[in-house]
């Protein structure tokens, strides 16, 4: 599949584009300058060699020409991201990975916009795409490391049923990653509230945990 991914120069982006190319999906790297997204592609493709080679380096505007579009960039700068880009992401899938989190000492606690979340923002203001929320508390170092096999869950959340199921494909192509349907993009203050404790219990107890949930029969 094709996939866009605005701000891949991040941890957050690079890690992703990177596991999601070793599978084979073909990624658009963006970033708002061309030439740190070629330097990065270059870093990640002498480091993986083929596993990379999917990677193709753009600008943000350039990351947008794909049906599905990621949007890596840090929590502050995903509105302004948005506003910049709400033409190009017109009739996309656009999935959301912000966290909108302030640290206090040893505690992060989430920051909520006046719609509930930040998909919920984004979705107000994409009115002609759909979004879609996900990956919201896998580290990005899991991502990164290709050698590293993931074990975690992944809930994927939208009011568009077809978006969401193409996410989750897109999940379940990452080997031991387990997408799980959570329902509309009104639980999504639920699992950007929920980042902010699992982070806090990862500082707190020295710990790097991500989510997975266990099966009673």
């Amino acid at each position: 599949m094709r996939i866009g991914i605005l701000g891949a120069t991040g941890p957050a982006g690079a890690g992703l584009a990177a596991r999601l190319t070793s599978v084979g999906h073909q990624v658009l790297f963006g970033s708002r300058s061309l030439d740190k997204a070629e330097h990065a592609v270059a870093e990640l493709q002498e480091r993986w060699t083929e596993r990379a080679s999917g990677l193709i380096a753009t600008d943000n505007e350039g990351a947008c020409d794909a049906p599905i579009v990621i949007l890596a960039v840090n929590a502050d700068s995903v509105i302004p991201t948005v506003r910049e880009h709400a033409e190009h992401l017109a009739n996309k899938v656009v999935v959301s990975m912000a966290n909108n989190l302030t640290r206090n000492g040893s505690e992060f606690n989430a920051v909520l916009p006046p719609h509930g979340s930040v998909a919920a923002e984004i979705q107000a203001l994409l009115w002609r795409s759909r979004v879609v929320t996900a990956f919201h508390l896998v580290p990005a170092a899991e991502f990164a490391d290709l050698d590293h096999t993931m074990e975690s869950d992944v809930v994927v959340l939208g009011d568009d049923d077809e978006a969401r199921s193409s996410v989750m494909e897109i999940t379940a192509s990452i080997p031991h990653l387990r997408a799980l349907d959570g329902g509309s993009l009104r639980n999504a203050v639920g699992m950007e509230t929920f980042a902010a404790v699992l982070l806090t219990i990862n500082i707190r107890h020295k710990m790097k945990a991500s989510l997975r949930l266990q099966t009673i029969n």
